[in-house]
């Protein structure tokens, strides 16, 4: 796989451009490290934001029950590394993870040597396992997910992914579900510890400084929350069409895309429809500062911060969930519902099934068909205040209710790393 080598490099060197964290260290993609020590390591993988926000729960628990504990994180994207940051602590290590070719792969296992590999929810590569039997290194998935969609896919290559998760050491999977399709390829599931999400506890600060900027605004606030590609111009043309039969209804909207370096081009979308944009960055971080006030909701506010999803959930009335409009498998609601934030999602959450089905049951999300039809449901939301606050209440019951995943996940690491061996 040496050929591939400037391909990977020269892609890396586009996503720089965008994203300057890309352009840094990228000796580390191919196992070459600076400062790499050998050590007790626990080497915990967090591919993305999403996945390095769960980590920090996890860790957070480790931590607590093992006083010392020496961190190695890797990630594969810039959102995460950068999240990632805030996790370590002295004597901690963060690369980024080996590029999976067998020689990349080796370097890392050769230059750290962990004691322990967890990789949180789906980030299974057949080197990766490979290399964790040769250098005798249990790899555990953690919080473990999978999708219908993804085992068909894994399956279409059963020679090199059936014994990449057949050598995984130990699977803790989210649900029963994911531990079936998970078994269907082989892994060996040994627990079924729940979400980690469910345990993450909103920023109180974001949240009482978002609760005091909706008190200011006379209007429902409505948010686009991760939103992905294709989704913003959904909801431009519903809103667009919603507003000429609906000329009386004021609300203001709250867009925060998915992926930062999207917003330059989805203000560009908005503002070429002829809206206004207010970015939370030109708002300020001083005691006092605040979104303008808006009386006539021509004017929406982008969202393009990091790490500030709480202060904008509660910001918001309710919710619509990104990712849930285009065939891309939904976003995490529940932090939205630990906001006490009401979700509304369209037909595609195969990535967060179970989820959203109890959250569904539980009456803290409604679902939809279609963008046009969430937007109806979220104004029609907004309009009933009754109604708004039995949700919001919901929301706020069900992200408590299913909580204790991190405890149990720890629990299982710790009698591994007690015992050395398999995880029970």
């Amino acid at each position: 796989m040496q050929w591939a080598q400037p391909l990977l490099r020269q892609k890396l060197k586009r996503r720089a451009k965008a994203e300057a964290l890309y352009g840094q260290f990228v000796e580390e993609r191919f196992g070459h490290y600076a400062h790499a020590t050998q050590g007790e390591w626990v080497w915990v993988h967090a591919v993305s934001l999403g996945e390095t926000r769960t980590a920090g729960i996890l860790i957070k628990g480790l931590r607590e029950q093992n006083p010392g504990m020496k961190l190695l994180l890797t990630h594969g994207t810039a959102t995460g590394r950068e999240e990632g940051q805030k996790l370590l602590q002295p004597g901690d290590v963060q690369v980024w993870q080996p590029w999976d070719s067998l020689d990349a792969v080796t370097r890392f296992f050769k230059a750290f040597q962990p004691r322990l590999g967890l990789i949180l929810e789906t980030e299974v590569w057949p080197n990766w396992v490979r290399c964790a039997q040769q250098f005798k290194v249990p790899l555990v998935l953690v919080n473990a997910r999978m999708s219908d969609k993804s085992m068909w896919q894994a399956l279409r290559w059963p020679s090199l992914m059936k014994p990449a998760y057949a050598g995984l050491q130990a699977v803790l999977a989210q649900t029963q579900d994911d531990a079936t399709r998970l078994q269907v390829l082989g892994a060996k599931v040994k627990k079924i510890t729940g979400n980690l999400k469910f345990d993450a506890t909103p920023d109180a600060a974001q949240v009482a400084k978002g609760q005091a900027w909706r008190s200011r605004i006379a209007m429902p606030v409505i948010m686009l929350a991760s939103s992905r590609e294709g989704e913003e111009r959904l909801w431009l043309d519903a809103w667009q069409s919603f507003v000429k039969s609906n000329p009386d209804e004021h609300v203001q909207w709250l867009l925060v895309p998915r992926h930062p370096q999207r917003v330059n081009e989805v203000v560009q979308l908005i503002e070429q429809q002829g809206f206004q944009v207010s970015r939370r960055s030109s708002w300020g971080q001083e005691e006092g500062a605040s979104p303008p006030v808006n009386a006539a909701g021509s004017t929406i506010f982008m969202g393009d911060s990091l790490g500030e999803m709480a202060l904008y959930y509660s910001l918001a009335d309710v919710a619509l969930l990104g990712g849930s409009f285009e065939p891309l498998g939904g976003q995490n609601l529940i932090e939205a519902a630990a906001c006490g934030c009401p979700v509304v999602m369209g037909p595609h959450t195969f990535n967060f099934a179970e989820a959203s089905e109890a959250a569904l049951a539980e009456g803290a999300a409604l679902r939809v068909a279609n963008m046009a039809l969430a937007l109806e449901s979220a104004v029609a939301l907004v309009q009933n205040s009754a109604l708004l606050e039995s949700q919001a209440a919901k929301a706020s019951s069900f992200s408590k209710q299913h909580g204790g995943a991190t405890q149990r996940t720890a629990d299982a690491v710790r009698e591994w790393l007690i015992k050395g061996s398999a995880v029970h």
